[in-house]
């Protein structure tokens, strides 16, 4: 595969899981991530998009790593609903998006890249590495500070996780099998779970602030997005 193709995501973050735009989505971060942890859930990025009216992006997987359904995007939709209702990082009205990681999920913590070593991964990083920005290469490992992928013609490179821009896994049969799901025979049953629990919406129609700011919520499953 050619190292220059990376799906364009442009959204930035740093190792933590944590955004780097104005610091309200590594504040919002800071906010819901206690809460989900105690309802079993991993927060793998938070994202905040557009102005007027933005919207909250929350990834999150179940702690044991499994994919979540339309179910629990909804419980997740709810909790932090109400933490950033009494938060109140976001003055007037904003949108909620919660969805699973998916199969090929972003890689946005040092602990991504140690539990997926030996997949595939595209990496982009926000300043030159040995004179280029965008790797394609099987992942090797990773510490706190750097993730280290081995590229097509067998050398290696070292990526400062605090300079990457985006990074994700590569969608294979090597990925698709150690992902599949307990009791799944094929890999369509994976292929399955995620095309319902990936991506599903939740919009909270916030015009005012205070009570029943998010009274107004729907979900529904989206299309998945590779």
């Amino acid at each position: 595969m050619d190292h220059d193709e990376l799906d364009h995501d442009d959204t930035p973050f740093t190792a933590t899981g944590q955004l780097t735009a104005g610091g309200l989505d590594a504040r919002i971060t800071a906010a819901i991530q206690p809460g989900l942890e105690a309802m079993g859930y991993d927060l793998v990025r938070v994202a905040v998009l557009g102005r007027e009216r933005p919207t909250v992006q929350v990834m999150a997987d179940r702690a044991d790593g499994s994919l979540i359904g339309v179910a629990d995007c909804e419980a997740i939709s709810h909790a932090v609903s109400a933490i950033l209702d009494v938060d109140d990082p976001i003055p007037g009205a904003w949108n909620l998006e919660v969805s699973s990681a998916g199969i090929d999920r972003p890689l946005t913590r040092a602990k991504d890249w140690v539990r997926f070593a030996g997949h595939l991964a595209r990496a982009e990083t926000m300043v030159p590495v040995a004179g280029r920005k965008r790797f394609n290469g099987i992942i090797i490992g990773a510490d706190d500070h750097s993730a280290t992928l081995r590229l097509d013609d067998g050398s290696d490179v070292v990526l400062p996780l605090d300079e990457l821009r985006r990074a994700k896994l590569v969608l294979t049969d090597a990925l698709i099998a150690a992902t599949m799901p307990e009791g799944a025979d094929e890999p369509d049953d994976l292929e399955t779970e995620a095309g319902t629990a990936q991506e599903a919406e939740v919009s909270a129609d916030a015009p005012r602030r205070g009570p029943g700011r998010f009274a107004n919520r729907r979900a529904k499953p989206r299309a998945n997005r590779h």
